[in-house]
């Protein structure tokens, strides 16, 4: 099987305009300064970008975030398997970029095949359709996310463009000690908005207040659809709403992009009904964000989730103990 280049892979892509951010090479080669190793594959009209991550005695695990690309056949998962076996892996994740009620599982059980239990990008989301003015936007928002975006407005809140990745990382350091989870190494948000700006897929966004940053976010977009990984917000100044009024103008620069969809990307993985019964009492994980995104008008869906094929029983099984002893160990 021969490796195929980027050029490959990025002429292979034109031909999906609409697929996934996590399935470019931009998002491979990313990755690659962070343990993983990307390798491509294609069968006719379908393929695969499999991100491999190296293990102890030259095992790996494959993963294919948000893919294949195209119709998934039983010959290109031959194909992976093939990647797969010549880079050792022990098992392999498919992530497929569906919705769970959109979705045929079929030709994965076919081919052995199994729904995993694991999830590994958040399962549930809330999507936000751009279609229509942006007053309409506002009449699709909650009545107190609508408010917060004009107050924001009224309390001198600007919204700029930036290439300072810097104040990015110091309003994620504060969001994190705020908020009392874990973030990235600060290297981590500067080469992905350096590898993703020069392409033009993405934007820094930040909120100021006489010329003080507030808030921030990067927002990714490709063919119809952007995206919000990474957001952040300080400590000072909360009461001006800037991080409504950064949202509000991400959705205006998704549209300005060619997006039809803005992906808010991750809440808590519950029905519908459960999360409205509860956000106003739950602070943990990801509750708090919730209670943010449901404001914006949007749609929530669920992935169809994480399947997997164990390649290499016996050496997976022991990997999974390690695994778990290695976590005990640090909770």
């Amino acid at each position: 099987m021969n490796r195929l280049t980027p050029i490959d892979w990025n002429d292979f892509l034109t031909g999906f305009p609409d697929s996934h951010l996590l399935q470019t090479c931009e998002w491979g080669d990313f990755k690659s300064d962070y343990g993983w190793m990307p390798e491509r594959v294609i069968s006719g009209e379908s393929g695969a970008q499999i991100l491999f991550r190296q293990l102890p005695l030259g095992y790996t695990i494959a993963y294919i975030p948000k893919g294949p690309v195209g119709e998934i056949t039983s010959d290109l998962l031959a194909m992976i398997e093939s990647a797969c076996a010549k880079n050792n892996a022990l098992v392999v994740y498919i992530e497929p970029d569906a919705w769970e009620e959109e979705f045929d599982p079929a030709p994965l059980f076919a081919s052995g095949y199994e729904q995993s239990s694991i999830s590994i990008q958040p399962r549930q989301t809330v999507t936000i359709y751009l279609d229509g003015s942006e007053e309409e936007w506002l009449d699709r928002m909650k009545q107190k996310t609508r408010y917060n975006i004009r107050l924001a407005e009224k309390k001198d809140i600007i919204i700029r463009q930036s290439s300072d990745i810097e104040i990015f990382n110091q309003l994620m350091k504060l969001t994190g000690e705020r908020n009392e989870f874990g973030i990235h190494q600060d290297d981590y948000y500067r080469k992905a908005h350096q590898r993703f700006s020069q392409r033009d897929m993405c934007q820094l966004l930040i909120a100021y207040y006489q010329n003080n940053p507030l808030a921030a976010l990067i927002l990714f977009y490709k063919g119809n659809r952007a995206w919000y990984f990474y957001g952040a917000s300080g400590n000072q100044e909360r009461n001006r709403m800037p991080a409504y009024l950064l949202q509000f103008e991400a959705m205006k620069t998704a549209k300005e992009k060619g997006c039809e969809i803005y992906d808010l990307w991750g809440i808590p993985d519950y029905p519908e009904a459960y999360l409205e019964e509860n956000f106003t009492s739950k602070n943990e994980g990801l509750w708090s964000v919730y209670r943010f995104k449901r404001g914006f008008g949007g749609s929530i869906k669920r992935s169809a989730g994480v399947f997997q094929k164990i390649l290499k029983p016996i050496p997976y099984q022991l990997y999974l103990i390690a695994y778990h002893l290695r976590k005990r160990e640090l909770t």
